[in-house]
């Protein structure tokens, strides 16, 4: 390695030891960094909120390229951390040949272990040969690995699993579409039916997207209808966890693409709709999960949720401050293909990587220190008049686009994007970001480790050794 390079890389790797903010407060949609759909949420035993979600690629081709499924947490319901990437079609290997459709997953804990449930087809004839899978850990957030499928049940249209948990410890596991909902107990371990399933009886109009949640010894079955080119999420009551159940009405208005899928859970007192829309894109395939509040009424029918931009208000919370972040100038990062570096006054550091709009403009950071290696969130601090996106890779690996929604000018470093993924050991990571795709200018970049990754915080003295 010569001067010039050991040189870059000790730039790179100056350690600035600050507090975290993983995300900018809460909003609607409150994750845009890259489109996601389909959430899924459920609060755990160590107090956060966590949303499974699945991830809309981009760019788009119908629904079948969605192939990878994120987690996204929050302890306030304002700082959302994005745990990363949990599970891809490359990791099962029942799977559908040529990948994607991962379409709505759910997740449940039991006994030390979170089970998460997606469905995914087993065949090139996607449609007729949808089953349902399992992948297992003992965290909430990383580390699942493929467990197979649930034997016995799929098939035509048959996706959308949910799995509810009842105050006496029984499982049932729901799943559904074209026009069919079915649900059963589930087996003490998590991966089988106990006995058979059965329809759901009672619904008005059902299409998919089924959920299940329990109030006041009342069960809810939530679920998204058939209108046309704008679907609707609507709700059934029943005193049994397997119905007959009450159509009662619709809860959630169209939004502004023509699917609908939501899941409702109480949180600090407080009763939450998360659903998707597609008001970044404009595009009914490249969608972003939003939240607002849910209320009931004294009879214990939903009222109606009432979509807004802001989002809910914010609880207390330790906002993930006890993670520590390095920040990594554009000083000396590569640029290539047009992209320029220049002065710029209103960057923190008086310079800003510019012309991220030309085809293939790109900016690289060598030499990366991944610490003992692990999860770490990447993110850039940019400023851009219009909305964006850079195709962003971390060591080859493809991670797509990364979203930059709009500052409201060239000179409003404002903007906050990123995604988690997995740093190898030591300093040998390599970071890029492909323009393109609308203007961007990049101010610098800030990598946040994760406590839980193992990783070795240096001082800024180490750092530089």
């Amino acid at each position: 390695m010569n001067i010039q390079m050991q040189t870059l890389i000790r730039r790179f790797a100056t350690t600035v030891l600050a507090a975290a903010s993983l995300s900018t407060l809460a909003a609607n949609p409150f994750i845009t960094s890259i489109y996601t759909a389909d959430p899924s949420a459920h609060v755990w035993a160590d107090g956060r909120l966590y949303v499974y979600a699945s991830h809309d690629m981009d760019p788009p081709r119908g629904c079948d390229l969605m192939d990878r499924y994120h987690v996204f947490s929050t302890d306030d319901m304002a700082h959302w951390r994005d745990e990363g990437e949990i599970l891809r079609a490359s990791d099962v290997p029942w799977g559908r040949p040529e990948g994607g459709f991962m379409w709505a997953p759910d997740c449940a804990f039991r006994n030390g272990k979170y089970y998460f449930y997606f469905p995914h087809p087993t065949d090139t004839q996607w449609n007729d040969s949808w089953k349902i899978g399992v992948a297992i850990s003992t965290q909430p957030a990383c580390g699942f690995t493929n467990a197979g499928v649930i034997p016995g049940i799929g098939g035509f249209g048959m996706i959308d699993p949910c799995v509810f948990i009842d105050t006496d410890g029984q499982a049932y596991l729901y799943y559904g579409g074209a026009a069919k909902c079915e649900g059963g107990k589930l087996a003490e371990n998590m991966v089988e039916i106990d006995g058979a399933t059965q329809r759901m009886e009672g619904l008005v109009d059902f299409h998919e997207a089924a959920w299940v949640f329990k109030r006041n010894d009342i069960y809810y079955l939530t679920y998204s209808d058939n209108l046309p080119g704008s679907n609707q999420l609507r709700y059934a009551m029943s005193s049994h966890p397997l119905g007959p159940w009450t159509y009662k009405g619709i809860y959630l208005k169209p939004t502004d693409c023509d699917t609908s899928h939501g899941s409702v859970v109480e949180y600090k007192g407080q009763w939450y709709a998360f659903y998707h829309n597609s008001s970044i894109s404009h595009q009914g395939n490249l969608r972003s999960i939003c939240v607002d509040r849910l209320d009931f009424n004294d009879d214990g029918t939903i009222r109606e949720v009432i979509q807004t931009k802001t989002g809910v208000p914010a609880f207390a919370g330790n906002s993930n401050n006890s993670e520590m972040t390095s920040r990594i100038d554009v000083a000396h990062a590569l640029v290539a293909n047009g992209a320029t570096l220049v002065a710029d006054e209103h960057a923190s550091e008086k310079h800003a990587v510019q012309n991220l709009h030309l085809p293939n403009a790109s900016l690289e950071f060598p030499g990366i220190d991944g610490g003992a290696g692990g999860r770490a969130f990447i993110e850039i601090v940019y400023a851009t008049e219009a909305n964006a996106k850079l195709r962003f890779k971390v060591n080859d690996i493809d991670y797509s686009y990364v979203n930059a929604v709009a500052t409201g000018g060239w000179d409003q470093f404002s903007g906050r994007t990123g995604l988690t993924v997995e740093l190898k050991p030591g300093r040998n990571n390599r970071i890029q970001y492909i323009g393109g795709n609308g203007g961007v200018n990049i101010d610098h970049l800030e990598i946040t480790r994760f406590a839980d990754s193992g990783s070795n915080y240096p001082s800024k003295d180490q750092a530089l050794k």
